[in-house]
């Protein structure tokens, strides 16, 4: 198991999980394995459907050092970025439960959403859900919810980015069809249009001050406010850190160690 996800609801304000590393050097090596290209395999032992694990070449691990590096002018923030969405994502696809995710990204600073989950109706037919996800790597948990996400979420709730979404729920719809030969892409994404549809899923590094499960909740004040009706729409993940920066340093480094171990570098 690469993460432990312990159940954590807040009544009606939101439900979720917490995750703690459940094995430090198996989740470097998938990370490792993301930065490689190699997500789909990542993705198949979490499913317990993975066979032999494919090999790297010295040109994929000159590239995919990049991504556990820090930029030029020394700032960590969009290293750590990409470090806890693809840690995110592997928490995704240990919770999925038969939903289809979106691919990790293998850039820093991507434009895009952090990341997208289709939820299907039991027959493979129609789309029950989309989940939007919000990560963000942090020293003030609070700060970036009330002042990037919130209003993040209330932006897409009033329709906005929609044609982005649109755009990459199709291209996520078409390349999970062979799964689905059923599914009428058309309608799906009528339905992804339609507001309730849309599911938001926020994870967040934490320190001590959130780490309780009363602070927990404190931090996510608002958010049924921000996405309005049933609690399933309103998903909250954390990740707790005793210093988040030397978190990532270390792991940043052991990564690349996993990466020049895969590509027998």
């Amino acid at each position: 198991m690469t993460l432990v996800l312990k159940q954590l609801d807040h009544d009606d304000l939101c439900h979720g999980w917490e995750w703690e590393v459940a094995d430090i050097d198996i989740l470097a090596e998938r990370v490792a394995r993301v930065a490689l290209g190699q997500y789909r395999h990542v993705a198949q032992i979490l499913e317990g459907l993975a066979g032999a694990a494919p090999a790297g070449t010295g040109q994929h691990a000159a590239d995919a050092l990049k991504k556990p590096r820090v930029a030029k002018n020394g700032d960590p923030w969009h290293r750590d970025g990409w470090l806890f969405q693809v840690i995110s994502w592997i928490a995704a696809n240990q919770n999925k439960q038969g939903a289809t995710l979106a691919p990790p990204h293998i850039f820093h600073a991507h434009k895009g959403f952090d990341g997208m989950q289709l939820e299907l109706s039991g027959d493979g037919k129609s789309i029950a859900a989309i989940v939007i996800f919000e990560d963000k790597a942090t020293e003030n948990a609070r700060k970036m919810i009330k002042q990037n996400v919130w209003p993040d979420i209330v932006g897409l709730e009033a329709g906005e980015r929609v044609a982005e979404l649109t755009h990459e729920a199709s291209a996520l719809l078409e390349r999970q069809q062979h799964l689905y030969p059923d599914l009428n892409i058309d309608d799906a994404i009528d339905r992804i249009l339609w507001q309730q549809a849309r599911r938001y899923r926020v994870s967040i590094s934490i320190d001590d001050k959130h780490k309780a499960a009363g602070d927990r909740k404190k931090l996510f004040k608002h958010f049924d406010s921000s996405a309005d009706g049933d609690v399933a729409r309103r998903r909250a993940e954390t990740m707790h850190f005793d210093d988040l920066r030397q978190w990532m340093s270390d792991f940043a480094t052991l990564v690349e160690y996993k990466i020049k171990a895969i590509a027998n570098v």
